[in-house]
């Protein structure tokens, strides 16, 4: 094995490392969950060297700056608030879902139009428009930290790849018998996971572009789904009110989650995966973490996005400016820019057409 180069994973933390074996090129993480500001640096380097072969002597100097990094990171403070800074126009038809890629310097949004365009933050102009899709664009993620890749699923019961660079479609995932209402990259971006009317989820390799397994047992529409940081595990969550943990590698169903009296609308892991966030349609709503797992957004259909502090459970803002029920929001990796999406026609008087909007929100310093 030849170690290639580091990445580094702000949150949760860790050091991805990418190495060749075999003539292929492949990732393996060091997860640094435990490491907080006062963390002994040598005595974790040497824990860490034990443990992997890839890091030797002449690479410690490399992994006890990323480990300041990191610890660097975990020592701000998370208390400033938001301000609008950008609304703009976006599809002619409904939108349906909004995601920023790892740095926040792109954004991508699905449509009842059939497309998935995506967008550069700062000056909102339109990179890409993503068109093959037969039916409406619901489901849409960068396969973040990498996001030189982006899957969407259709109504058209297909779940296509694509390259963010050039808007070429690599493959079409077929198997699924309902609309794809869902999907997640797993965080090697090896796999994406589909969730469909059909009752059930499926996982497929992007290399190959092959259905790898099944999960069944749900008894309704799985409307949300999402990886935990290591990728072997699934959260899937269904119109029969209730959560599923799945072991990926078996295709197994871990657990059961049941407490909501309402459809599951969100399920998401937190960024230590030590908890599960879930929201329903029993007066719940769509929700996010932020990467650092100290914020949960949540978007409603009373028009506005809402801020919570994770430990005391406090909102700390309420985000508001959309005039009609907000169906989808999102952080970026940093934590500092947050993008909401609703379904309100901006304009639609004599030959102007009807434009459903979306809005950017920014950190005050």
């Amino acid at each position: 094995m030849k170690l290639k180069r580091f990445l580094l994973r702000y949150y949760p933390p860790g050091i991805i490392l990418e190495y060749e074996k075999g003539g292929a090129l492949k990732t393996k993480s060091i997860d640094l969950l435990d490491l907080s500001p006062e963390t002994d640096t040598e005595e974790l380097i040497s824990a860490i060297r034990k443990s992997e072969p890839l890091i030797t002597a002449s690479r410690v100097d490399q992994v006890k700056l990323l480990i300041v990094r990191l610890q660097e990171k975990l020592g701000q403070q998370d208390n400033r608030r938001f301000c609008l800074f950008k609304a703009l126009q976006a599809h002619i038809l409904p939108l349906t879902n909004v995601a920023f890629n790892k740095s926040g310097s792109s954004f991508i949004t699905g449509s009842y139009d059939r497309t998935c365009k995506i967008w550069d933050t700062a000056s909102g102009e339109e990179l890409h428009t993503l068109e093959g899709h037969r039916n409406v664009v619901y489901a849409i993620a960068f396969n973040n930290p990498y996001g030189d890749k982006i899957a969407t699923g259709s109504f058209d019961k297909t779940c296509r790849l694509w390259s963010v660079e050039t808007g070429k479609c690599f493959h079409t995932f077929r198997g699924h018998t309902a609309e794809i209402v869902c999907l997640a990259f797993n965080p090697q971006s090896t796999l994406v996971a589909t969730g469909s009317m059909d009752t059930t989820a499926k996982l497929w390799d992007i290399q190959t572009g092959e259905e790898v397994s099944t999960l069944t047992g749900h008894s309704a529409e799985i409307i949300s789904l999402s990886f935990n940081t290591v990728g072997d595990q699934l959260v899937t969550g269904s119109f029969d009110h209730t959560v599923s943990l799945w072991d990926v590698p078996s295709g197994r169903r871990v657990h059961t989650l049941i407490g909501h009296r309402g459809e599951i609308s969100s399920v998401q892991f937190n960024w230590d995966c030590s908890l599960i966030i879930t929201g329903s349609m029993d007066k719940s709503c769509r929700i996010c973490f932020n990467a650092q797992g100290s914020r949960v957004l949540t978007a409603s259909a009373d028009k506005t996005a809402r801020l919570w502090d994770v430990q005391s459970g406090v909102c700390l803002q309420v985000l508001e400016g959309h005039t009609d029920e907000i169906f989808s929001s999102a952080f970026n990796y940093e934590g500092d820019t947050i993008i909401t999406g609703n379904m309100y026609p901006l304009s639609g008087l004599g030959s102007i057409p009807f434009q459903f909007s979306i809005k950017l929100a920014l950190r005050k310093m």
